[in-house]
């Protein structure tokens, strides 16, 4: 007689209800499980989900604002995840609590990440303290994922008054980050290029603090780089002015790894944050944000409606397959497929 075995299949884990008042009042594992469920119904793209998240930030936004938000990007092996830990365990030590928003690259391939972010701020993960989040990019553009703002959000209203987000680190492209957060450093490695690469425009001309990383490995290299970018700084405007109540953006050097010029760094940003609340540019920098992200999303918002369009899904697969047979121009064929939208509307 044959026996028969039962087999289980398991099913994407539901983020359930959440109780605002766990996340905003509590502490320890009861309010980081509130968060991670907070951040898994954010990112959904379940259309029920997407309800109760709106639901869900609306509720939390009177407990939001109140924290330093700090955006860090740079190129792979610049050191940016040793930085953040150790800047981490250095705010820890003087009360803040401290919430990091990891960004990893999704395979063009397969459309997975392998979030391995958290394993290398071992020390940090485990403090109390702490919260961090490794959240797939999943192909959205700037080094940023698409529901990092949300994330940073529900931090907030968790009493995290420190949030960092750390993008994914693959070049100048890197510029979402400037448009979410308080302050944008960029880190870079001592021999990182000559004085041409220091002065291109891009990601340079955003950052409000430029910082050497792995400033012990070559000190005399360290010491050269920081000249070039304070050097590009000057010919992109950025620095030289004489106006004290305004923030400048300027460059230093420091070694995450061995802890050396992390108080040096903080004492930078304490600098930028006192500026830039007493001329109110910090504030009217959140604002121009919030309308960048209200528009942000109306356009994701539009796109997804269009492709749900009767319509446009009629025409798709014709016009797709003669776009890759070479019969219609892709210019051609989105044009007739905004129009059908348009018609319809109408």
């Amino acid at each position: 007689m044959m026996s028969t075995k039962t087999i289980s299949v398991s099913r994407p884990r539901e983020p359930g209800p959440i109780a605002v008042d766990l996340l905003v009042h509590t502490t320890g594992s009861v309010q980081r499980r509130a968060i991670a469920k907070a951040i898994t119904l954010l990112e959904s793209t379940r259309a029920d989900h997407r309800a109760q998240a709106d639901d869900l930030l609306t509720a939390l936004l009177p407990h939001t604002g109140k924290s330093f938000r700090l955006g860090i990007s740079g190129v792979p092996g610049v050191g940016k995840s040793t930085f953040i830990e150790a800047l981490g365990l250095y705010l820890i030590e003087r009360g803040h609590r401290v919430a990091v928003l990891t960004i990893d690259p999704s395979s063009t391939v397969s459309g997975g990440s392998i979030l391995g972010d958290k394993t290398r701020m071992e020390k940090l993960s485990m403090h109390e303290r702490a919260y961090i989040r490794p959240s797939p990019s999943s192909g959205t553009l700037g080094g940023v994922a698409e529901k990092t703002r949300e994330a940073m959000l529900v931090c907030e209203a968790a009493g995290y008054d420190i949030v960092m987000v750390e993008t994914v680190g693959v070049g100048q492209s890197e510029t979402a980050v400037a448009n979410m957060t308080d302050m944008f450093v960029l880190l870079q490695l001592p021999n990182a290029g000559d004085d041409l690469q220091a002065i291109k425009k891009g990601v340079m001309e955003l950052a409000d603090l430029v910082v050497i990383n792995k400033a012990d490995i070559d000190a005399i290299a360290a010491q050269r780089a920081q000249l070039q970018i304070t050097s590009a700084m000057q010919l992109l405007g950025l620095f030289g002015s004489h106006d004290e109540a305004t923030w400048h953006p300027k460059a230093l050097q420091l070694s995450a790894l061995n802890g050396q010029g992390i108080d040096t760094f903080w004492a930078a940003v304490t600098e930028f944050k006192t500026l830039q609340t007493a001329n109110g540019k910090l504030a009217m920098r959140r604002q121009q944000q919030s309308l960048a992200w209200m528009w942000e999303r109306i356009d994701t918002g539009l796109k997804q409606a269009f492709r749900q369009h009767p319509a446009v899904q009629k025409m798709l697969p014709q016009l797709t397959q003669s776009v890759l047979e070479g019969r219609v121009a892709a210019s051609t064929a989105a044009r007739n497929l905004l129009l059908a939208h348009m018609n319809q509307a109408q």
